[in-house]
């Protein structure tokens, strides 16, 4: 299948990466000589526009940021509408509000496309394993028309619904858990730190106790050695949690604790972290009590 990937970031490359081991011709495009070295470097078409994209594409996956890049990508003015293929499926990877889906898709389908909205969880591991999980809801030919590349990428599809809008829904409401998650681990581990307890030590009780979760688990392993490189930054449970707050406010749904993550967020960006790993908001504790983090330098 003549596939193209939009925005090659840890997810994205991981995608790419996947379809083509599963034979798919496979077009990935980032703005990043890095990531297109990368990924030229293991046998794929890389370019840095859309406007680049193969005419006939025949599916197009979307793991750029929000729904401004999505549109962008599609339907700008160097956009990857007018290289696909006729009645080719673009499968809408990015996290963006309910609305936002529901009218892109609109968009896409007078221009004959069919639309999956498709948003996903994993993280890079999982991508770059074929394993990510994917929560998508689209007409049944969106779905029959994405499959070869749903079957590359991921191990779990959720099919919700035939109505787009409603995999960016449970997305939303899956990252209110994910931020608030990563915030309440840091301030677990912040706290722990602060007390005096070992950071290795509270990290090996916590992740083999009922207490634990998977951005416990996994953030906070980062933190102990104080690698903070980004492979989801602060900036997007920024976002994310942004997302949250907006869609429960149309909702007159109060989410307290969402719009506190959120607020944690916010500072670590105010303090500069907003490029770092989202699991270092831990220094925003760092900032008010003075505690040293494990993975710090002398």
């Amino acid at each position: 299948m003549r596939v193209g990937v939009i925005g090659m970031g840890s997810m994205g490359m991981g995608a790419a990466l996947s379809l083509l081991k599963a034979g798919h011709t496979v077009t990935g495009c980032d703005m990043r000589e890095a990531a297109r070295a990368e990924f030229a470097a293991a046998g794929g078409a890389a370019i840095a526009s859309a406007a680049e994209l193969p005419k006939g594409t025949e599916a197009l996956l979307l793991l750029v940021v929000n729904a401004q890049q999505t549109e962008a990508a599609i339907f700008g003015e160097s956009g990857a509408a007018a290289h696909l293929a006729p009645g080719a499926v673009v499968i809408s990877s990015a996290t963006m509000a309910p609305d936002s889906a529901r009218a892109l898709a609109s968009r896409a389908e007078a221009l004959g496309l069919l639309w999956l909205d498709a948003p996903v969880s994993g993280g890079a591991a999982k991508a770059r394993e074929g394993a990510m999980t994917v929560m998508a809801s689209g007409s049944a030919a969106a779905f029959d028309a994405a499959q070869p590349v749903l079957d590359a990428i991921a191990t779990k599809v959720w099919r919700l619904g035939d109505a787009v809008g409603i995999g960016a829904t449970v997305k939303v409401v899956h990252q209110l858990l994910a931020g608030v998650h990563i915030a309440v681990a840091a301030e677990a581990m912040a706290l722990g730190i602060r007390a005096g307890a070992n950071p290795q030590a509270l990290y090996d009780v916590v992740t083999s106790a009922a207490g634990n979760s998977w951005m416990f688990e996994n953030r906070m392993a980062r933190v102990l050695t104080g690698d903070d490189a980004p492979r989801s930054a602060v900036d997007i449970f920024i976002k994310d949690l942004g997302l949250v707050t907006d869609m429960a406010r149309s909702l007159d749904f109060p989410v307290p604790l969402a719009a506190q993550a959120q607020q944690l967020f916010t500072a670590a960006r105010a303090m500069g972290q907003g490029q770092k790993d989202d699991g270092f908001v831990i220094r925003v504790w760092q900032a008010l009590t003075g505690i040293k983090l494990p993975g710090d330098a002398p």
